[in-house]
């Protein structure tokens, strides 16, 4: 029997993906970024989490800090993306985070500090009547998990980091995810929307037809459309393969206290609402989506590393991120070609087949929230 999908509105119209940011993006840890990304006192950055600016700060004493990118006193934005490009003849204005932590608003100056407390504003400081204690910056949660920092908006509310993430910390905990580092990244523009991104990933019935290269190389993706897949311990190469590159094999050492299994074979997680892992023995491919809109998604592709590897002078992450760039080129596609088809006046809502089971996860998850 064919379970029916979401309806197709839910992937298209502007109502659900509002519903969702305040239902899913604004009440679940959201994944940002890597913490070397962040590493050093008066280190920062920006994130959009579904049209909210959030400032992420490393204080002074080496705490991570995220507030709402908005001064309390007029509403501006504290600081821009650092790759936000500035509009011709726009004068630059400073950053808001000095060296020594402190956030100073660039447009009357009304200084924080890392804890994103008003500690000063141009001749009222000094009033005894205006109440600075009141005027702090609206804070966000921040939390970390295997090198990955994730972001809260409403810290209030939040739960803790680890009931959301479920059995996932033990599944991979063999893998040394927080001391990797960054080897290479890939930012991609995916005009799709998220849940289509994360239906893909979730299931292999489409492998055959879309990946021949994956395929080839996991032979097992192609086998019964992907169906029985034992993911626990992890699928199987075809012989002679045991990693994500062209070849199936790598220079790379594999990494330390691994099991059998997973020196030899593939595993995969997805921890919603926007964190894909596909881990090798050698290196882990993290994926992190940027919900823009309704029809829009975009994905930073980190390929993460044993710090030694990079810092071998002979490191070179293309027989890893070539293959996978392959891969997921082949992935948006698809996945855009799914979100034109659907926005057809005909289209209510999708199937599942028996071997898309994995799918209903993402339905499920939707429905509960």
């Amino acid at each position: 029997m064919l379970e029916k999908s979401l309806p197709s509105c839910d992937y298209t119209g502007q109502t659900a993906f509002i519903r969702e940011k305040e239902t899913i993006f604004a009440r679940e840890w959201v994944a940002v970024c890597r913490e070397e990304e962040i590493a050093n006192d008066g280190d920062w950055q920006v994130f959009d989490i579904a049209g909210e600016s959030i400032l992420l700060v490393r204080g002074k004493g080496g705490g991570l800090s995220a507030f709402y990118n908005v001064c309390r006193h007029r509403g501006a934005r504290l600081c821009v993306p650092k790759d936000e490009p500035q509009k011709p003849g726009r004068a630059t204005l400073p950053s808001a985070v000095q060296p020594n932590g402190l956030i100073r608003c660039p447009y009357h100056a009304w200084t924080y500090n890392s804890d994103g407390a008003l500690i000063g504003a141009p001749f009222l400081s000094e009033d005894p009547a205006f109440p600075k204690q009141d005027f702090s910056l609206y804070p966000a949660g921040c939390d970390v998990w295997a090198g990955f920092v994730f972001v809260h908006l409403i810290p209030a509310e939040a739960r803790k980091l680890a009931d959301q993430l479920g059995a996932i910390p033990d599944r991979v905990q063999n893998y040394p995810l927080g001391s990797l580092r960054i080897g290479h990244r890939i930012r991609y523009e995916v005009d799709a929307n998220w849940k289509i991104v994360c239906e893909n990933y979730n299931e292999c019935y489409h492998c055959g037809p879309v990946h021949p290269e994956l395929c080839a190389l996991v032979p097992a993706f192609r086998s019964a459309g992907g169906a029985g897949l034992a993911w626990d311990d992890g699928i199987p190469h075809r012989p002679g393969a045991y990693t994500f590159t062209w070849s199936g094999t790598s220079t790379r050492a594999a990494f330390p206290g691994l099991s059998a299994a997973e020196r030899s074979n593939h595993k995969g997680e997805l921890a919603y609402p926007n964190l894909f892992l596909s881990l090798a023995c050698e290196h882990v491919t993290a994926y992190i989506l940027r919900p823009r809109g309704p029809s829009r998604t975009d994905v930073e592709c980190l390929f993460l590393f044993a710090p030694e590897e990079i810092n071998h002078p002979t490191f070179d992450h293309t027989d890893a991120s070539s293959f996978w760039d392959t891969v997921n080129q082949q992935d948006w596609a698809i996945c855009e070609r799914v979100q034109q088809g659907i926005s057809s006046r005909v289209h209510e809502h999708g199937y599942y087949a028996p071997m898309e089971d994995a799918n209903l996860d993402m339905r499920r998850y939707i429905q509960e929230r």
